[in-house]
């Protein structure tokens, strides 16, 4: 095992040193993590299909495309984030600047899952880079090719007393977790969440936390049906459903269920053939362990198509299950994988009713041509992020941040949201010496100055 301590001792030096500091060094250190990812693009593919059986496109359209994407994002705006921001100074201190300055926590551990290895690794790098911190970067155990192309790419792209790799499993994990970081980013399961927040809490240190829950997506009886359905099945099936913000469950308005499971149906045929278990392009589940939990969720007696599964090539085709109930074994745990329970509703009150007594979930989504229920909807209900008429594309945009609230995470990160999750803002207040008004100073005159302090205050 890498001697981790010894690593964060070195990445402490170096921060302190300064020597992160100037943008310009920042801003090379991109470039250069840009150039290796685009050097070892076939690797990153061949990695992904390893692990989890993606094909180029959907590796590169959803993993490998998204990093070179806020790189290059980052590398256009980092001196805009990185500059001082100079506030309003009230008249009481009078005359001064008071500014803002973004500056970097330091020594920070990046934790990543396996679903999207490659993506959910670098990308919250980029913004811990970008920011201009340290890095310990530890990948899952469960998508080992993909974590051994990581741990290559880094060696190529910094030095180590700047950016680290940990590869291993959970003797690794507990080693990170006893050392003191400045701030720990940590995208995974919940379970393991509250761990790494136990651990984090010894010594006061600020995270980050990326989970996950069950994310709705209700079907709205205005909602154009065969539109929802296609980007519904998209969205739900991309990366075989082992995705932490793919539609976990469906609330369909019972005057458009049965249209809406057909054009579901229609559209599984249509994207992934006949028979999804032998197209090359439709994913594995990531272990045996994960295939039998998915297997055990799967009702046959509600299963109204799919399900057929093949625990050699560790494949389960889309499932699609209809007159599901809230207390169905499919419903009590987070899905992660490509079977679909099909809720019917009447009344959003019974929406609103479910959903207040569920944790928060990391997403939401919504089709419907109603604005007015839409505006209902995205005010009423608390969730991470989501979509209107589509879904799981929201956070492909440096534009807007990503995370959780409640048990679905805490903070945000993509684009400058990302910068600023990595940065802690100093308040500072610069008061200049040409002159000093007196009038703070004791002693103090018993009314005069109240009646001074009052007419300032105001």
């Amino acid at each position: 095992m890498m001697d981790i301590a010894g690593t964060l001792n070195s990445q402490r030096r170096f921060f302190n040193s300064g020597a992160t500091l100037p943008v310009s060094f920042r801003t090379e250190s991109l470039k250069k993590l840009y150039r290796v990812i685009r050097k070892h693009e076939d690797e990153i593919s061949a990695a992904l299909k390893e692990d989890l059986g993606k094909s180029r496109v959907e590796g590169y359209f959803c993993e490998t495309g998204l990093v070179l994407s806020e790189i290059s994002y980052m590398i256009r705006h980092i001196r805009s984030f990185a500059r001082e921001r100079t506030v309003h100074s009230p008249i009481t201190q009078f005359v001064s600047r008071s500014f803002i300055k973004p500056s970097p926590y330091g020594c920070t551990l990046i934790m990543s899952p396996w679903n999207y290895p490659l993506l959910l690794t670098l990308e919250p790098l980029v913004d811990a880079v970008a920011a201009g911190n340290t890095a310990i970067v530890k990948p899952s155990a469960y998508s080992p090719a993909t974590s051994g192309i990581i741990e290559m790419i880094i060696k190529e792209s910094f030095d180590p007393k700047h950016v680290a790799c940990v590869t291993g499993g959970r003797k690794e994990n507990s080693a990170l977790l006893d050392q003191k970081f400045d701030l720990i980013f940590f995208t995974g399961s919940q379970a393991v969440g509250r761990e790494v927040l136990r651990h984090a809490a010894e010594n006061l240190t600020p995270s980050v936390l990326e989970l996950g829950g069950k994310s709705p997506c209700i079907i709205d009886g205005s909602a154009k049906i065969k539109l929802s359905a296609r980007r519904f099945v998209f969205a739900k099936f991309l990366n075989v459903g082992q995705t932490c913000v793919a539609p976990d469950y469906v609330l369909c308005h019972r005057s458009v269920k049965d249209a809406f499971i057909r054009e579901v149906i229609r559209e599984i045929k249509r994207q992934f053939g006949s028979d999804p278990l032998d197209n090359d392009a439709y994913g594995k589940i990531i272990n045996q362990k994960h295939f039998h939990r998915l297997m055990g969720l799967i009702d046959k007696e509600k299963t109204v198509y799919g399900g057929e599964a093949d625990e050699n090539r560790l494949k389960i085709a889309p499932v699609v299950m209809d007159n599901v109930k809230q207390d169905d074994a499919v419903m009590q745990e987070e899905i992660f994988g490509p079977i679909v329970p099909v809720l019917t509703f009447d009344s959003y009150k019974e929406i609103y009713d479910q959903l207040a007594q569920r944790p928060r979930p990391l997403a939401l989504y919504i089709f419907a041509e109603d604005r007015k229920r839409i505006r209902e909807i995205t005010s009423r209900v608390s969730y991470g992020g989501g979509c209107i008429n589509d879904a799981v594309v929201h956070l492909a945009s440096s534009e807007m941040g990503f995370g959780g609230v409640g048990e679905s995470g805490m903070g945000a990160y993509h684009g400058k949201v990302g910068f600023d999750t990595f940065s802690h803002k100093k308040s500072i207040l610069d008061k200049k010496t040409w002159i000093d008004i007196p009038i703070r100073y004791q002693p103090f005159i018993r009314g005069l100055h109240e009646r001074i302090f009052h007419l300032v205050l105001r």
